[in-house]
């Protein structure tokens, strides 16, 4: 039997990156996959793959951060699948600069993305599951959450934000039979990144014990041990996926 089989989940930013890695990943392993994302045209072509590969998956667009988009998105899954399982909060976005050159117009979108948009889903989500007395949320944090980065003020707040988010809700929900985690993912070779110029990832993989840069399905992986029966006494944890960069 697949590890996911017969659950439905919900992936937010599931069109592209580790998203869409983590979307295939569930669908391979039986889950009903519900992309969320904001790009139509990736959004569809994600989902088309997956029912190609004989997956089950559908795309939704919807805006994270917009609190009523998510409460009639959350509606309409349960109203379609009568359960919603799983909910994997891996929509972000970056906005980089220093302190000195950080609008407060880029501070306020990576805030209302990737916390703002964090709260709207887990706290529409949970309603169901904790209805249901099952589910596994998911919240992808990073691994410059836990020691900071040059330039990212907005984007650090916000992953050790989910951290602590991820936390509370473990308390909160646990009893009623939901767990929720974090992965903090490390530098993934994601279609970003290799476009970068060879020397800084070189520079980047030299600073990693393993001595090179995951891969988005490292990252699936997490979300799948943490979405399935084998993480059912993990809550509350912060699981790095880093190649041990933090050591």
């Amino acid at each position: 039997m697949k590890r996911l089989e017969n659950r439905v989940a919900i992936i937010t930013g599931g069109a592209d990156g580790l998203g869409r890695a983590g979307s295939i990943k569930f669908a391979q392993e039986g889950a009903t996959v519900i992309i969320w994302d904001m790009n139509e045209t990736k959004g569809n072509e994600a989902a088309a793959e997956i029912n190609n590969l004989g997956g089950k998956a559908e795309f939704v667009k919807v805006n994270t951060a917009n609190f009523a988009e998510v409460e009639a998105a959350t509606q309409q899954a349960f109203d379609k699948y009568g359960k919603i399982d799983i909910l994997i909060n891996n929509a972000g976005i970056t906005r980089d600069a220093s302190i000195k050159k950080m609008t407060s117009d880029m501070w306020q979108q990576v805030i209302d993305v990737n916390l703002t948009g964090v709260f709207n889903c887990a706290k529409c989500v949970s309603n169901f599951m904790v209805e249901a007395k099952y589910g596994r949320i998911i919240n992808t944090s990073s691994v410059v959450a836990l020691y900071g980065n040059f330039g990212q003020t907005n984007y650090v707040a916000t992953k050790a934000g989910v951290i602590g988010m991820t936390k509370t809700l473990a308390r909160e929900l646990g009893r009623k039979g939901v767990t929720v985690n974090a992965v903090a993912p490390g530098f993934i070779a994601t279609e970003m990144v290799k476009k970068m110029p060879e020397n800084v990832i070189k520079a980047m993989e030299e600073k990693i014990p393993l001595a090179r840069l995951g891969v988005p399905d490292d990252i699936a992986n997490a979300y799948l041990f943490l979405a399935s029966e084998e993480a059912s006494y993990v809550n509350g944890a912060v699981l790095s996926v880093d190649g041990g960069i933090t050591i």
